[in-house]
């Protein structure tokens, strides 16, 4: 018994130690953009921030833990407190400092369904996630688009429809043609489509087109997750999921079960290589694809 309890106090300590270690591990990195948009790393969805005169502009804030850091990293590229909070979906990962940045101050805008959705208790990826305090709710809702005049720009967020969840939104700043889409872009990976948020693969394509539309080859694209983009490097990336459902789609139309599709690698080969080694692998997004094509 002395063994086992001493053995489980190891396993307990190196459990904690490499959490612990983890945690000090992320860095938040800045990324400049233009004199004054930068795209923040760190752990979870990419974060961007708008600066001027007026004060700080922020969209997403990754995790709890990582407020102190995020804070310190923006004090470092401004003494302007952050006024306003945009998120551009639900997920933990993009709205898990909201309550931390509502009490620094920061006025936090979302779609409306982004608010329903943090109300209650909800299930991602399998998981179960508590329904968010009030104090880390979105104080402005909107329900297609909208605009805010800040730092002598005019900042276009639009709503995307059933793309990677139901709430999700476009950020566009303007002046300076940098657009920050949140998770309905997964640079150079499968994009996760989060099918029990109202998520779908036709509106993902969708989403894209959207972006596409008020994008040029000067655009810098912020995406969810990984490094800054472009319009180019978006394009390619609307064509490979659109041969990818086509593939499904024909698939389906010949009889195959889900199985089949999932065990079907003909479908992503050519992509399976550069976008599947990640947590949304090329049979996820087979899998993905064949459900929402059959729900819609």
């Amino acid at each position: 018994m002395r063994k086992l309890k001493y053995a489980l106090g190891l396993c307990f300590t190196f459990a904690l130690t490499v959490s612990n270690a983890q945690n000090k591990e992320v860095v938040i990195e800045p990324v400049k953009i233009t004199d004054n948009i930068y795209m923040l790393k760190g752990q979870g969805g990419n974060i961007g921030l708008f600066v001027g005169e007026d004060g700080a502009f922020m969209i997403d804030d990754q995790f709890a833990k990582l407020t102190p850091k995020i804070l310190k990293a923006i004090k470092g590229i401004t003494d302007k407190p952050v006024k306003y909070l945009i998120n551009t979906h639900w997920h933990g990962d993009h709205t898990g400092g909201n309550e931390n940045m509502s009490k620094e101050g920061a006025v936090i805008i979302s779609h409306d369904n982004v608010r329903k959705r943090m109300s209650v208790e909800s299930v991602v990826r399998g998981r179960k996630r508590p329904a968010s305090p009030e104090s880390a709710l979105p104080v402005i809702t909107f329900s297609k688009d909208m605009i805010v005049h800040f730092n002598g720009e005019d900042v276009l967020i639009s709503h995307v429809h059933n793309a990677h969840t139901d709430g999700d939104a476009h950020i566009y700043f303007t002046s300076s043609n940098v657009l920050h889409m949140g998770d309905t872009y997964f640079q150079g990976k499968f994009p996760y489509i989060d099918l029990t948020s109202g998520g779908s693969i036709n509106g993902y394509i969708a989403a894209i087109d959207k972006a596409l539309i008020i994008s040029n080859d000067d655009t810098v694209i912020i995406p969810g997750h990984r490094g800054l983009s472009n319009k180019r490097e978006l394009l390619g990336y609307k064509e490979m999921l659109v041969t990818l459902k086509n593939r499904v789609q024909k698939a389906i139309d010949s009889g195959s079960s889900l199985e089949e599709v999932k065990n079907d690698t003909s479908i992503t080969k050519e992509y399976a290589e550069k976008y599947g080694k990640w947590f949304i692998t090329a049979e996820g997004i087979r899998e993905t694809i064949y459900k929402s094509l059959m729900n819609q």
